[in-house]
């Protein structure tokens, strides 16, 4: 017997239309996906009513423990994924303040995020961590045997510039000794430690998922041009935080990073949350120039949505900045070109007490991200039909390409022997995004107010409903995932 039979929806799988099918759920797994399937030969039944069923949705990039205590984001945090269709996020980590406040090495740390995170999530998570010691530099293949963590990140500006947009003591910031850095030399060293990594014979079956992920902006750039537009005083809001952080900062710091994986031989580069036309011009160039490297292309949904003048206020303050219209549709020329990898919410949870400064309208003193892993699917439908992308385009963006860079491989899509993730959507309800209606605790969004025209209405994890008719369903079932199967 079936487990669960999910009858009459149309399921998006790519290179094949959208035809109604039902899905035979067992064990978690997808058993059968085809035609009339007989509704005796399961144990429960649920008709989907002709809704458009998706794999689950892989957000990437999500910043779980950076402003609230780490285990209140995995059950709050993790709630609002699966009302956005999510069944994996993959959240970063790092040692220093914000996250869990410490430092240390990796082997000490790392059960404390486990433990704080068990028991708690609704959906499955992961892990990115960032190599900030020169410590963690040998942590590597500890991290990846031990712990399950094959994905790393840079954070490029760090070195010299504050997260919020000042410059300051990034020493204290980072809890580094008095005898190291975090600059360029320290992340030539990180890509040679994690090629060094992908080399060893122990890690060959899964080399290819071992990636690194860098946050693209320079911090030297950043710090004149922050000076140079709070000096002048002319430029409030977002367009002021833009113009601190230009665009020629990504791409600048995007070919730093591409040459350093050059002269390295690491293969496997991520570039995220690419926010500009000059960003992007800037990857695609570096790809031309280092065909050998295997550079992915990330956006968020939050720059694809929103500009300096459609986010609501000084809460749409974030790293990269949300840019001017222009930007935003230079991105959405380049996804429907192909030329992104996956879209992600960057999902970093700051609440209104949190967020903002005083004076409260006063960007350079707000703190930097927010969250949107809630709106994602929504979103990239929404704007995505509007401007002719393919559904099964969606899929890819957010479900397959995600999971096959970072070694889900049970993950990402409607297919027979992965995990039964799947969100059935709406895609013909119009709705109006009101911070009030969703399941996060930060109680504002960037998007108040925007029109969508498509809607989650069940969430699935692994053949289970989580989420149905605006409500959680059941208690926290969520998985942390060990990426490291057939490590010999």
């Amino acid at each position: 017997m079936l487990d669960l039979l999910l009858r009459n929806v149309r399921a998006v799988r790519p290179g094949m239309s959208a035809g109604l099918v039902d899905m035979g759920i067992r064990d978690g797994k997808f058993e059968i996906i085809e035609p009339d399937i007989p509704i005796d030969s399961s144990l429960e039944v649920i008709d989907g009513m002709g809704r458009l069923a998706f794999p689950g949705v892989v957000d990437a990039h999500q910043h779980w423990g950076i402003y609230n205590p780490l285990e209140e984001d995995a059950d709050s945090e993790s709630r609002a994924a699966a009302q956005g269709g999510v069944t994996t996020g993959i959240t970063y980590l790092r040692t220093g303040h914000y996250y869990m406040n410490r430092s240390g090495p990796y082997e000490e740390l790392m059960p404390l995020a486990l433990q704080a995170t068990q028991g708690r999530s609704f959906v499955d998570f992961g892990f990115h961590v960032a190599p900030i010691l020169k410590k963690h530099l040998e942590e590597i293949p500890l991290l990846i045997e031990k712990f399950g963590i094959p994905s790393f990140k840079i954070f490029m500006f760090y070195g010299s510039h504050g997260l919020h947009g000042r410059s300051g003591s990034q020493r204290d910031f980072l809890m580094l000794p008095e005898d190291e850095t975090y600059d360029y030399a320290h992340f030539e060293f990180i890509m040679r430690a994690i090629e060094a990594a992908r080399q060893d014979p122990k890690f060959g079956a899964i080399a290819e998922d071992i990636s690194l992920s860098l946050h693209c902006e320079t911090a030297e750039i950043m710090a004149a041009y922050t000076k140079l537009v709070e000096e002048d005083g002319t430029l409030k809001g977002l367009e002021a935080y833009h113009h601190s952080r230009p665009p020629h900062s990504e791409g600048l710091a995007i070919t730093i990073a591409a040459y350093l994986a050059y002269e390295t031989g690491l293969k496997n580069i991520n570039l995220l949350h690419l926010s500009s036309r000059k960003a992007i011009e800037a990857a695609l160039l570096m790809a031309k120039t280092f065909p050998h490297i295997d550079f992915k292309r990330e956006v968020t949904i939050g720059h694809l949505l929103a500009d300096i003048e459609t986010a609501s206020g000084v809460g749409g303050k974030v790293n990269p900045p949300i840019r001017p219209r222009e930007d935003v549709e230079a991105l959405w020329t380049h996804l429907i070109a192909g030329d992104i990898d996956w879209v992600v919410s960057d999902h970093a949870c700051c609440r209104d007490e949190t967020k903002f400064g005083e004076p409260r309208d006063d960007v350079f003193v707000a703190k930097s991200g927010f969250g949107g892993t809630e709106y994602l699917l929504a979103g990239l439908i929404s704007e995505g039909q509007r401007r002719g992308l393919p559904m099964e385009r969606v899929a890819e963006l957010a479900s397959s390409n995600p999971a096959e860079r970072f070694g889900l491989h049970n993950k990402g899509a409607i297919k027979v022997g992965l995990d039964a993730d799947i969100c059935l959507v709406d895609d013909q309800s119009s709705w109006t995004v009101r911070a009030a209606d969703s399941m996060s605790t930060q109680g504002y969004t960037p998007f108040e107010g925007f029109k969508l025209n498509a809607k989650v209405t069940d969430t699935f994890l692994r053949g289970h409903r989580i989420f149905s008719d605006g409500q959680i369903v059941g208690d926290p079932t969520g998985v942390y995932l060990y990426r490291n199967s057939g490590i010999s």
